[in-house]
């Protein structure tokens, strides 16, 4: 047992119960393990001395060699405090002003804290590494609170790089400074070193070339020069990336040649008659997309995809083609969207798609009455109801399916994990009203005899796992849907056990929208400008943002901008509506049903148009205050215009107060309408964690010092090798993995994964 690795940080020399509270506190460090894995964030370079006639303002960090000259103790205004009063009176003591000097110069280093500590150690005569960053001040180059070393016992500092670790202001308060945080890494290194055990088997290690583990730890705290550092940091890196997806590919290997899968062999002619019904041909991408499902229907193991497409690239035609192939073999389905208005919204399209077919669909949603329940009740378990459109009221216990094949969830981010696994028990019961060529073709599929098929069968049910069919019941196929353009390597973590599909295609025809920034002096215009589209017969939505719902400043400001708006587009010529999470639902649905309609020419909102509703006359979105959202959030909004035949116009407002970053993200949005492009960049900015703003936690598992924003190609690197180690030994029972076997059993890779539906 790694009895040095588990020991409480309060036991570490120079930590005890104060400081250990407070690195649990400000940095979730509670034992000696915890310590060692936390990594520098950065280095900085201390392996020569500049000279002090080379020391300018505009340098980062500098070291210096210089003999103290001389010391003053200096109160308020710089008046100089006796140094002759015995004793000295350190109380009206403000600063320590010390002249120190080299061949070349003098310069002044400046104490506001520590101040009697460092007046009797830096005596006239003696001489120290001095470093810092330098600062000019009055005229002449000081630097304040530098580090000190002894040059004979100033190892550390000499050593060729010094790591920066994440740090806090109440840290430093407690005393845990840069200088003392290396001093805690290198007491627990001395301890924790010889137990570190290799985690990763000889081979893999000769394959790609890695330093040991002991060595990387070592050397990413305490590198021996540059060389030393990357072999440590590559070496880290890719573990971490590595076992994520080893983690996540064998859930997926798992899950594919176990989790027993509803055969859906045959398209139907429903599918034929809605397909050949079209009005335009599917784009290239949507085609493939279809194939790929059709080929996950075909397979004999649950379908578990991620369908990643860009606002309005086509994806609910996609769903619903899915769904009738699922009818076409006798099978029944769902489609949940997140909010009442998305709801209705793809029923009243979906209803359009299936004229020309025999299917019966049916919305519902908290709005639907007792009676039209009942009716939808009656119409599930009798099997005449094809697709169910609707929002969580899908999973209430008393929505009972005959025999549910295909779940299609739209904006997947909005449903919590445990209603989302409600849809498991909706699933068809095994050996119940299943249609014929699902169970006389299972043993084909499942590659062996009848007879093997169902001992397989019968070892599922009684195993209880992900493999086992829950209570019963037989999984359904499962389409998440996400119109949130996903990084590449954020998709491969976030849903890395889930197999991924893009529609990167827009359909013909599509005009892009024209996206310009402006100041709140150009207000006056923008009104003009407005008005002329309505005049046009056009529609406008003008969002505000909403950060928390119960915020009254929000709220006010909403309040206030939509009284503007009124007072700028009186009645009786214009008409304006808004909505917002305040108001009751049927509030909400009257104004919005309102301009949906036309009968209101604006609509006031929060982002709750940010997804998925479908105003194809509304060619304007004015975006308030939009420095405050997120590149994704803006990318969203854009893609609620731009839907019909007209030319389309988004107008981001920012405030007087705009940071630089911020106006990157305008920038970017005015240059480029590709979703993906636009994610890549928000990661690059804003980190992978909380990406869409959709609070999401984080990863799947903690990654201490890889970056998915920065090692995408060692992520798709990792990722390759830990597929081609599971093709070789799918359950890693070989000896030589035993290492991979332990590592993967550890309580970090139970990764709680929001993608998967269970």
């Amino acid at each position: 047992m790694a009895k040095e690795l588990d020991t409480s940080i309060q036991f570490l020399s120079g930590v005890g119960p104060k400081r250990a509270v407070l690195l649990q506190r400000e940095l979730g460090i509670e034992t000696l393990s915890d310590l060692i894995h936390l990594y520098p964030f950065r280095y900085i370079d201390r392996s020569g001395v500049v000279p002090i006639a080379q020391v300018a303002p505009d340098l980062a960090f500098v070291q210096l060699q210089a003999t103290v000259i001389s010391r003053a103790l200096l109160g308020p205004g710089g008046a100089v405090v006796s140094q002759e009063t015995n004793p000295i009176h350190w109380g009206a003591v403000k600063r320590l002003s010390v002249i120190v000097e080299d061949a070349s110069g003098r310069m002044e280093m400046v104490f506001f804290k520590g101040i009697k500590w460092n007046y009797q150690r830096l005596v006239p005569g003696s001489t120290f590494l001095f470093f810092g960053k330098p600062q000019e001040f009055g005229g002449r180059l000081n630097i304040v609170h530098p580090e000190v070393d002894v040059p004979q016992d100033g190892a550390m500092a000499q050593g060729a790089l010094t790591g920066v670790y994440p740090s806090t202001e109440k840290l430093k308060t407690g005393g845990i400074t840069g200088k003392v945080m290396c001093k805690l890494q290198s007491a627990a290194l001395a301890l924790c070193l010889p137990e570190i055990q290799e985690t990763l088997p000889e081979y893999v290690l000769r394959d790609r070339g890695l330093v040991s583990l002991q060595y990387a730890i070592k050397n990413i705290h305490f590198p021996k020069d540059s060389y030393a550092l990357q072999k440590a940091s590559y070496r880290l890196k890719f573990e971490e990336l590595f076992f994520l997806q080893l983690s996540l590919l064998k859930q997926k290997f798992v899950r594919s040649r176990g989790e027993r899968g509803l055969l859906m062999p045959k398209v139907g002619a429903d599918f034929h008659a809605c397909y050949n019904a079209l009005p335009y041909t599917l784009t290239g991408a949507q085609q493939r997309v279809i194939k790929e499902i059709r080929a996950d229907l075909m397979s004999g193991h649950q379908m578990n995809r991620l369908l990643q497409g860009d606002v309005g690239s086509g994806k609910t035609m996609v769903a619903v083609l899915s769904c009738l192939m699922a009818i076409g073999n006798g099978f029944q389905t769902c489609i949940m969207a997140p909010t009442e208005v998305l709801a209705q919204q793809h029923y009243a399209n979906i209803q359009k798609y299936l004229k020309p077919t025999s299917v019966q669909c049916a919305l519902l949603t908290g709005s639907t009455t007792q009676k039209e329940r009942r009716a939808i009740h009656a119409a599930l378990e009798d099997g005449s109801l094809g697709i169910l459109v609707g929002t969580h009221a899908l999973l209430e216990d008393n929505v009972v399916f005959r025999n549910l094949g295909l779940a299609v969830i739209d904006e997947q981010h909005r449903f919590g994990v445990e209603q989302r696994s409600k849809l498991w028990g909706k699933g068809p019961e095994a050996g119940g009203a299943l249609p014929q060529e699902t169970v006389a073709t299972r043993s084909f599929v499942n590659g062996g005899t009848a007879s093997e098929a169902q001992r397989w069968d019968e070892r599922s049910e009684v195993s209880g796992g992900r493999g086992s069919a829950r209570q019963g019941r037989i999984a359904p196929h499962v389409l998440v849907m996400t119109a949130t353009p996903i990084p590449r390597t954020l998709a491969m973590t976030l849903y890395g056990d889930l197999d991924v599909s893009v529609i990167d295609e827009m359909p013909p025809g599509r005009k892009p929208v024209q996206t310009m920034c402006i100041g709140q002096n150009r207000r006056a215009a923008m009104y003009k400008f407005m008005r002329d589209e309505i005049a046009r017969g056009r529609q406008v939505f003008v969002v505000f943002p909403l950060i928390f719902e119960s915020e009254k400043m929000d709220l006010q400001n909403l309040e206030q901008g939509y009284e503007e708006i009124v007072k700028a587009f009186p009645l009786p010529d214009y008409k304006v509506a808004i909505v917002h999470g305040q108001q009751s639902n049927e509030e909400k649905n009257f104004n919005m049903a309102a301009f949906v309609a036309g009968r209101a020419n604006i609509l006031v909102s929060t982002t709750v148009i940010e997804v998925g509703v479908d105003v194809p006359n509304a060619s304007v979105m004015v975006i308030e205050s939009a420095q405050r959202f997120g590149l994704s959030q803006l990318h969203q909004l854009r893609g609620r215009v731009g839907r019909g035949a007209e030319k389309s116009y988004c107008i981001l407002v920012k405030d007087v107060k705009t940071s630089k970053e911020a106006q990157q993200r305008l920038d970017l949005m005015c240059q480029t309408e590709d979703g993906f492009e636009i994610a890549e960049q928000d990661m690059k900015m804003r980190g992978p964690g909380d990406l869409e703003g959709t609070q999401q936690s984080g990863l799947p598992i903690s990654l201490n010092i890889a970056s998915l924003a920065r090692d995408g190609a060692l992520l798709s690197d990792a990722r390759a090798y830990a597929n081609q180690i599971l093709d070789a030994d799918p359950t890693l029972s070989e000896p030589r993995n035993a290492p991979l076997l332990r590592e993967l059993r550890k309580d970090k890779y139970e990764i709680k994964d929001y993608s998967k539906i269970s």
